[in-house]
């Protein structure tokens, strides 16, 4: 016990030296992907700048249970472990939001995905999401919000540096076949080399020219 509060402490101090720089906001299936890893602590606590999640992702979390884990709990522990921390919709946030969630399905999000980005807008920060509408919607009415993936954040130098190859292998793989994580056209290469084709194969989120190979 008393090296795991040692490793959370050393995490702690990664995470209070980053808020520092740069927050980003995550979505949802971020979390969720992040749990998958089985290493969430290593991962945040050795990323260059703060994560946080809307309260309403936490409740989303909390009702979850799809994913076969105890997301809430993960959660619970890397906030109380300050490697992750819940906020608010202020007023222009909240307004972004009901513009988001009202209107033709087409044009719309679910409450976790649009809160994520009515954060990301009200606070100028950038949003973790990976749904295809998600991005679709944020590349056309907020295009200036750059938005990343959790991919994005396993492919962090600092990552690799505190789990090392294979520990970071065996995470994306993890993320992969628990959580099925949505990967970009432009990062299965990368996906790939890591964590090597006849892994490769066993993700049913690759593409299948992918799985084949």
């Amino acid at each position: 016990m008393s090296s795991v509060k040692s490793s959370l402490q050393s995490m702690r101090c990664l995470r209070l030296a980053s808020e520092l720089g740069e927050t980003v906001v995550a979505d949802t299936s971020v979390v969720i992907n992040l749990n998958a890893t089985g290493c969430a602590d290593r991962i945040l606590g050795g990323l260059p700048f703060a994560v946080v999640i809307t309260d309403i992702v936490a409740a989303e979390l909390q009702e979850d249970r799809r994913s076969g884990r105890n997301d809430a709990e993960l959660i619970a522990s890397l906030i109380d472990a300050q490697l992750m921390r819940t906020v608010s919709l202020g007023t222009p946030g909240e307004q972004a939001f009901i513009d988001l969630v009202i209107g033709q399905a087409a044009d719309t999000l679910d409450d976790g995905e649009a809160s994520t980005l009515a954060y990301a807008i009200e606070h100028a920060i950038r949003p973790v999401i990976d749904e295809r509408k998600a991005l679709r919607i944020c590349a056309q009415r907020f295009a200036h919000l750059r938005p990343m993936s959790t991919v994005n954040l396993l492919m962090e130098q600092a990552v690799a540096v505190v789990l090392g190859h294979d520990a970071l292998a065996e995470a994306v793989f993890r993320a992969l076949s628990h959580a099925r994580m949505r990967v970009m056209a432009d990062q299965v290469g990368w996906v790939v080399e890591l964590i090597g084709t006849n892994r490769a194969s066993q993700c049913p989120s690759l593409p299948a020219a992918f799985r084949r190979r």
